[in-house]
């Protein structure tokens, strides 16, 4: 009795696996209209380890100099929320691609019933009945269910990527945060010394004026450094509270004091420069790019199920089994049962769905298209954004320091000439303010040029990879 249906069944299975053709239409080419290279010459540090290894491969271990800051990102990759939303979602978009790669795979089951009717005139009678075959099993002979399932894959993969891409943004701001932590305690650290500085030289003239030496005015003009550096004192407590606020959130939990920058260093890293001739398609190696190719690829998969439902399909539906009157009876020969029952579905008047559909498909694949060719193009101009600040901002820091140095010697001479009574205080308050505004811009200096240099890190593509290759 079960003969046809094997039979049958073997038919099927041949149709599936020899029969099975796919209507995707090739990969677009991207176009992203981007130079070979990079638009500056490759004099920015923080791209290489000395090695030629690429950045994009070079572990945020090995890029951060501080063993403080790589614990705390370590907790930060362990404990961020946001982070972890991002986890989770690859895990769901997992779960879907299994979904969807079941439907290319026949489903078995087995189910067992009783059945008890009976009625006024009628004797009650009961019947058993046990099977087990295949439902609903579509043959996939255009591709349908293949694509879709590659669809699924594709945009599992892009969600993969987004990890990675969330985990690059969370290294990057954990670093910076913690350097602007350490870049306005040390700014506090001036503000402080400052104001004690300045009291006491209040002090003095106050006692001078006194005594007659000094006018009113200086005392006056000596109060204005006295509180300007309070009022900066009271700032900085204030934005060293919320640095320390906002690294607890990035790392999600309380942050060990010990873990914290007691003074702000202007070197985040130890690396060298970049290597001359770097190709701009290492930016196809980042995450944000990989995403979106992916996407890409998805789309396009898209338009072959699109394609593959203005075709007809054929479902499989079969089973064997025995019935009996008697449970006892059940499984005893004579009593087996079988069905096959295949279904085709030609469609031949939908009413503009199915075009429509294969519409949208090719539009939303054309988009995608765009998304990656901008994608590209963003990364591109990111990493060139970053060169052009390497390059510019440790120009910025070398004068800065030789400003410093400058205000630093202008001061001492200016004091000297005071206390000698040879310049008025109005002389020797323009340079002390120039020093104070001085050392404060040298530290705005460093903190955007280590910065940049955790962004050039970034952009391309480093920060993956816990430890070097």
């Amino acid at each position: 009795m079960t003969k046809p249906l094997i039979t049958s069944l073997a038919i099927a299975t041949s149709l599936f696996v020899a029969g099975c053709s796919t209507l995707q239409p090739p990969l677009p080419e991207a176009a992203p209209s981007i130079p070979a290279e990079w638009p500056l010459p490759a004099t920015t540090p923080v791209a290489t380890d000395g090695t030629g290894t690429i950045t994009a491969d070079i572990g945020w271990r090995d890029f951060f100099a501080d063993p403080r800051l790589d614990e705390l990102v370590a907790q930060a990759l362990a404990n961020n929320r946001d982070l972890r939303v991002a986890v989770l979602n690859v895990e769901r978009a997992r779960a879907q691609y299994g979904i969807q790669r079941a439907d290319r795979l026949p489903s078995l089951g087995a189910e067992a019933s009783m059945t008890r009717s009976g009625g006024d005139n009628l004797d009650v009678s009961e019947s058993y009945t046990a099977s087990a075959g295949i439902a609903g099993f579509e043959l996939d002979l255009f591709g349908r269910v293949h694509n879709l399932s590659q669809a699924a894959l594709q945009r599992y993969l892009a969600t993969d990527e987004a990890r990675r891409s969330a985990q690059l943004s969370l290294i990057a701001e954990v670093a910076n945060t913690w350097l602007a932590l350490a870049a306005d305690r040390e700014l506090l650290s001036i503000a402080q010394a400052t104001l004690a500085s300045q009291e006491a030289s209040f002090k003095l003239t106050e006692q001078r004026h006194d005594l007659g030496a000094v006018s009113g005015l200086d005392v006056s003009q000596a109060r204005t450094v006295v509180e300007t550096a309070r009022s900066d004192v009271a700032r900085f407590e204030g934005q060293v509270a919320q640095d320390r606020n906002a690294l607890a959130l990035l790392v999600g939990g309380p942050v060990d004091p010990s873990l914290l920058p007691d003074a702000f260093t202007p070197q985040v890293s130890g690396l060298t420069s970049l290597p001359a001739g770097l190709p701009s398609e290492v930016l196809l190696r980042r995450p944000d790019v990989l995403a979106a190719e992916y996407q890409l690829r998805a789309a396009n998969a898209d338009i072959g199920a699109a394609r593959a439902a203005f075709f007809p399909s054929i479902t499989l539906t079969g089973s064997v089994g025995s019935t009996s009157d008697e449970l006892s009876g059940l499984f005893n020969g004579g009593n087996g049962i079988w069905s096959f029952i295949p279904q085709i579905n030609i469609p031949i008047f939908q009413g503009g769905r199915l075009t429509s559909a294969l519409g949208m498909a090719t539009a939303d694949r054309d988009i995608a298209l765009a998304e990656y060719e901008k994608s590209i193009q963003s990364g591109f101009r990111e990493v060139s954004d970053a060169l052009a600040l390497s390059r510019t901002l440790a120009e910025q820091r070398t004068a800065q320091e030789a400003l410093v140095a400058a205000a630093t010697r202008a001061h001492e001479l200016s004091q000297a000439r005071y206390d000698a009574g040879q310049d008025s205080y109005l002389i020797l308050l323009d340079a002390q303010r120039t020093l104070y505004a001085a050392r404060q811009s040298l530290v705005a200096t460093q903190l955007a040029e280590q910065a940049n240099r955790v962004t050039l890190y970034r952009v391309l593509g480093g920060g993956w990879n816990e430890s070097g290759t």
